[in-house]
């Protein structure tokens, strides 16, 4: 059974006054049967990890760089990041790819870096919404998949999240079909080209505009081992809700 797992990605929100709302949820939800991740901006790293000692929330970060020191002004490497008690990085988020021009063969570096310091790497993957319209989304995938994915995956350091780009804090969701043919389709190439047991053992979250309201349904589709949360996770209050909503699925 792949564990599921509901992440929080809080991008560039919150001060030090944030780290209350992480308080929140290690009380709401000390024996949860699913891994709870929260990755906030860089500078909150370690004051989160304090606050989550001894606790079913992990913490995580939202990039790093594709080597371990250097004269990268502005960048974080994957050895800092673990140095401060991450435990999870994410690769590839499309506001990365779209606002820092990174392509494929970055994120399979980035990744690559994060394995080295036994960060476990939240790839993300998905199509916009010409791509979408103009019927390529299992194309741009399967090109995400082999460009982004480095050999050696395996489920203990990769989770792969599919966040389609205009379902992104848009309110917009896809429906249960074509998140479902997505994540199956996912799936499908995992194992072609890893083997069965490492191709079903890797987790796959779906990101975009997930909450409280929506969170049951989409959990229920097949291949959908959680969630990958944007907005929603800021507060407990937002996220708490789809936290439970996984947890009761895994009863």
């Amino acid at each position: 059974m792949r564990r599921k797992m509901a992440a929080g990605n809080w991008k560039m929100n919150g001060t030090a006054a944030q780290l209350a709302e992480i308080d929140t949820l290690v009380s709401q939800h000390a024996r949860s049967s699913v891994d709870i991740v929260i990755c906030p901006p860089f500078p909150l790293i370690a004051a989160a990890m304090a606050r989550c000692a001894d606790s079913a929330v992990s913490v995580g970060a939202q990039d790093c760089h594709t080597q371990p020191s250097g004269a990268h002004t502005g960048d974080t490497s994957a050895p800092m990041l673990a140095d401060a008690g991450a435990r999870y990085v994410i690769t590839g988020h499309s506001e990365r790819r779209q606002d820092h021009d990174e392509r494929d063969d970055d994120i399979r570096a980035k990744t690559r870096a994060a394995w080295g310091s036994n960060l476990t790497a939240i790839l993300c993957i998905g199509e916009s919404a010409a791509e979408r319209k103009a019927d390529n989304t299992l194309d741009i995938i399967a090109g995400q998949l082999s460009g982004s994915v480095p050999d050696n995956s395996t489920a203990a350091n990769l989770v792969i999240a599919y966040e389609p780009i205009w379902a992104i804090g848009t309110g917009l969701v896809p429906t249960p079909e074509q998140i479902g043919e997505v994540h199956d389709f996912i799936r499908a190439r995992l194992c072609r080209r890893f083997g069965q047991e490492i191709g079903d053992g890797i987790r796959l979250l779906y990101g975009g505009s997930v909450n409280a309201s929506n969170a049951s349904r989409i959990f229920a589709i097949a291949n959908v081992d959680g969630a990958l949360v944007g907005g929603a996770s800021l507060k407990a209050e937002d996220f708490s809700p789809i936290i439970t909503a996984l947890d009761a699925g895994t009863a």
